[in-house]
């Protein structure tokens, strides 16, 4: 293992002065907030840091603060303090559960809701020093060999699934993304942060190098709004969605006015069931119309020769989580 320097930042503007320090120098460097993904990539040999730029100390940027308009979240929060959030519960539903979903407690108490949204892919071949797309190749060698876990929508040139819990549950309560970095802040919306393969294959969303993720802005939801975050796993626990899906409506007693479905563990990026919005806006939220979603879901999926199982367990999953939100 490489030798490690390591700065304690006390403040994002900190944090971002030494990234462009070390950029400058041509050191090679990483925010660390909880460090759980980048412990293991450094182990794993896919990150290549000289610089460890600690934001631990920093703590402005871990508080959840309301208004009337938004509600906006420190990127540092850890995903213990997300999932425990009352008043989150209670609005956002759909995100709280699905920090709750994330590894194991443990990994909860230190990891947070930026590191999860901004962790690296977990494809066997970038985790273990192929030079696929993703380490810098030109190639993605799960398109001919093990792809049990990757994408069935949008993949292409690479065909990674995007690894967040939290990020799904974040597009689907429309979030937008708070940036800081050396030319200044700025604020992304869904649709510009995530980054299909086919714009930039080595990525996975539009930040540059010496940016970090400061926080989310989440528009307040209607009063009549539901949400639940449902997710399938190959275990019970320490492990990522083989599907997922967070589910956003708007209600007026049992008809769906809007609907927003964003799934996961099955596209480069948190990947938005245009097709199923549409379908259910206006319809009675039963039985009938969940099962009509779930079987709507999969229409447009593109399965490589060994993940067509993700087709019945991404229609079953759209299903349950509607059915969740079935009113009594």
């Amino acid at each position: 293992m490489r030798a490690l320097s390591n700065i304690n930042a006390r403040s994002i503007a900190e944090a971002v002065a030494a990234a462009r320090q070390a950029n400058d120098a041509g050191q090679a460097f990483a925010f660390s907030g909880g460090g759980t993904d980048l412990l293991q990539q450094i182990k794993d040999g896919t990150a290549a840091v000289d610089v460890i730029i600690n934001l631990r100390p920093v703590t402005d940027a871990s508080q959840i603060t309301s208004n009337q308009t938004e509600t906006v979240i420190g990127g540092l929060i850890t995903l213990t303090d997300l999932a425990a959030d009352a008043t989150l519960a209670q609005r956002m539903r759909v995100l709280t559960e699905a920090a709750a979903s994330v590894a194991t407690p443990q990994i909860r108490n230190v990891a947070t809701l930026a590191g999860n949204v901004t962790q690296r892919p977990w494809c066997w071949y970038y985790r273990n020093g192929f030079q696929c797309f993703k380490a810098g190749g030109d190639q993605c060698y799960s398109v001919n060999g093990e792809n049990q876990q990757h994408a069935i929508f949008g993949g292409g040139p690479s065909f990674i699934v995007h690894p967040s819990d939290t990020a799904p549950a974040l597009v689907a309560l429309r979030a937008a993304f708070d940036v800081a970095g050396p030319s200044g802040n700025r604020t992304l919306s869904a649709e510009e942060f995530f980054v299909l393969p086919s714009q930039n294959p080595a990525r996975e969303n539009s930040m540059l190098n010496t940016e970090l993720l400061v926080g989310v802005r989440l528009p307040t939801p209607a009063e009549n709004t539901v949400s639940t975050y449902f997710k399938v796993m190959d275990r019970e626990a320490w492990t990522h969605a083989e599907v997922s899906v967070a589910v956003v409506l708007e209600m007026s007693a049992a008809t769906i006015t809007s609907a927003s479905i964003v799934l996961g563990g099955v596209a480069p990026i948190p990947w938005r069931s245009l097709e199923v919005e549409r379908f259910l806006s206006g319809k009675t939220l039963d039985a009938a119309t969940a099962q009509q979603a779930g079987a709507m879901a999969i229409a447009n999926a593109q399965p490589l020769a060994k993940n067509r199982h993700k087709l019945p367990m991404t229609s079953a999953a759209v299903e349950r989580a509607l059915l969740r939100l079935v009113p009594a």
